[in-house]
């Protein structure tokens, strides 16, 4: 499956699985499939540059046992990761994805806490969400392109083999 965007030039396309963190150093194509995990993308609007994460568990409380599989670890990751190449948390935005909740598999909604802990970091960090996509019972196909923030989101009633990369 190809996706376009309103700029050519981005140098390749790649695939954040749970538990990674993606800043590219030039013009990317990130996509993710998600349920109730969360993805965060960052984008600089002055750099025009971005990146992603993707977790799904809200919190790490375990001192040394960290990773980016936890909301808590993967967003902190993320933003310092952007404030290391430079950006200004002034010229910063966010936008978030994810976060589902189907009650006929799970009684717990692990997606509202894993949104949560999205919102609470970004703005503690100061930085400002400018669109969301979170809740629901489905699933969600995410790409974002870092060049120019553009997003696309493909709702799915069930995430199946197929709809991982490299899309078959």
């Amino acid at each position: 499956m190809d996706y376009y965007f309103s700029e050519d030039s981005l140098a390749n396309n790649y695939f954040l699985e749970p538990g990674y963190i993606y800043v590219p150093d030039q013009g990317s194509a990130i996509s993710t499939v998600i349920g109730s995990g969360v993805s965060v993308c960052i984008f600089d609007k002055k750099k025009r540059m971005g990146g992603m994460n993707h977790f799904q568990l809200p919190i790490m409380t375990t001192k040394g046992k960290t990773t980016p599989l936890y909301g808590n670890v993967a967003t902190i990751t993320l933003i310092k990761m952007m404030l290391d190449l430079e950006s200004k948390r002034i010229h910063l935005e966010a936008q978030i994805f994810g976060g589902a909740h189907n009650p006929k598999q799970k009684d717990k909604d692990i997606g509202r806490e894993n949104r949560k802990i999205a919102q609470k970091i970004l703005t503690k960090a100061g930085i400002s969400i400018s669109s969301q996509d979170v809740g629901g019972e489905k699933g969600r196909k995410v790409v974002f392109n870092t060049n120019t923030n553009e997003v696309a989101v493909l709702k799915v009633d069930r995430l199946r083999d197929m709809d991982w990369y490299p899309y078959q």
